[in-house]
């Protein structure tokens, strides 16, 4: 801007020099067509330097008014810039047709193609490293703690019916159906669990026997001690039944819990009485001391399990991410559906994120340019438009000498005439 503003004073001192060579000539009628151009230039020149200066300061330090109209209207200039970007540039159409541009789906179909699945291990193990490293005993407790308030605070039946419907949609309740009968099973054969359960068993025959009449009463006792109700008969016929519901997809018990799952979401979301009951379970839950001990230990535990596996030249976590990872990859190349759908759900999602954030977009501008100061916003513009205003002082002075002349040329004309 330095050499734009020499430009511009020396034009205007040009103008200066020409009506000093010109005014003793100025008798004569093409002298004095040099010196009315020559006036008309400095009187143009001088008006534009004070024009542009005023924008910014007090031209000669004098104080008159109307001058340094930046400084003295920042706070006004910041507030109706933030009022004009936030409210009026970016409106919902113009973001909309902004975003519709972009080739989303295009882009990941791209990336996805030159990402090879030796990058997403390196990228893997380096983020996971130093997440581990950033993720401190303490730090694994403060999270622990976090969510434990974070789950207290949000209300339970929503989120559970949520999760179950995703479950559903995957096929995970089906899984975790499997994996519960085969854990149950494999845990009856250990004799300590074979014994707990048979306490259970004998304290629930006594309770249905003593709410019995006398005469069911009596052909119970004849039936064990036939041994027809037998303890370890029951544990079998339990531990029986749990390895037919883990082997057998199509067994009862499995489609009675998938139907009473598919209607437990709406009745979560319906029933106030059910979603009162879950929430006081929730609550006496998590009021527990013991719960809140367990999430601390299985943080830490969590912690220290995973920098030990990361630390490995082979790690499990890495290689279940990368898995995961490359299925997505994979997905994203051959299916073009998939990234339409992605492309129009994160369009989507930015207009609407646009749409809430109006008023807090325009006031982090707002704030944005008061934080500039005075001093910082007349800065800001000279170093964006300070050339332009300074050929703005060139042509001042230009056009005013055309000016000059084509008036004098005129003056001229008229006495001919």
């Amino acid at each position: 801007m330095r050499r734009q503003r020499r430009l511009a004073l020396g034009v205007l001192l040009g103008a200066c020099a020409l009506a000093a060579l010109a005014f003793p000539l100025r008798s004569s009628w093409w002298g004095g067509w040099i010196l009315a151009i020559a006036e008309a230039g400095i009187v143009g020149g001088l008006a534009d330097w004070f024009a542009v200066t005023a924008i910014f300061r007090h031209p000669l330090g004098l104080p008159i008014p109307h001058t340094a109209l930046i400084p003295a209207n920042w706070e006004l200039m910041a507030a109706r810039v933030g009022t004009m970007v936030g409210s009026r540039v970016l409106t919902r159409e113009y973001v909309t047709q902004e975003i519709e541009r972009v080739d989303l789906a295009g882009l990941l179909a791209r990336g996805a193609e030159r990402v090879t699945r030796q990058d997403l291990e390196r990228l893997t193990l380096t983020l996971g490293r130093w997440v581990a490293g950033q993720l401190t005993p303490r730090a694994a407790g403060e999270l622990a703690v976090r969510l434990h308030e974070l789950l207290v605070a949000r209300p339970a039946a929503p989120m559970l019916a949520s999760a179950l419907e995703v479950a559903r949609r995957h096929g995970w309740d089906q899984r975790a159906v499997t994996a519960l009968a085969q854990a149950l099973g494999e845990a009856l054969d250990r004799p300590a669990l074979r014994e707990v359960v048979g306490e259970v068993v004998d304290d629930v025959l006594a309770r249905y026997r003593e709410r019995m009449g006398a005469y069911p009463r009596f052909w119970m006792s004849v039936a064990s001690l036939l041994g027809l109700i037998d303890r370890e008969r029951v544990i079998a016929a339990l531990h029986g039944g749990l390895r037919r519901v883990a082997a057998d997809p199509e067994h009862p018990v499995r489609q009675r819990l998938a139907d009473a799952l598919a209607r437990l979401p709406d009745r979560l979301r319906r029933d106030p009485g059910l979603a009162e009951r879950v929430e006081a379970a929730k609550r006496d839950l998590l009021a527990a001391p013991a719960t809140v001990r367990v999430l601390e230990d299985a943080a830490t535990a969590l912690q220290a399990a995973l920098v030990a596996d990361l630390a490995g030249p082979r790690s499990e976590t890495a290689a279940w991410v990368v898995e995961r990872l490359e299925r997505a990859r994979r997905a994203l190349v051959a299916d073009a559906a998939l990234r339409g759908d992605i492309d129009r759900w994160v369009k989507a999602r930015v207009v609407e994120a646009v749409e809430r954030s109006h008023d807090r977009l325009a006031t982090f501008i707002e704030k944005g340019v008061l934080a500039l100061g005075p001093e910082g916003a007349v800065r800001l513009i000279e170093d964006h438009a300070g050339d332009d205003l300074q050929y703005i002082r060139v042509n001042g002075t230009v056009v005013g000498g055309l000016a000059g002349g084509l008036l004098y040329a005129i003056h001229l004309l008229l006495r001919l005439l």
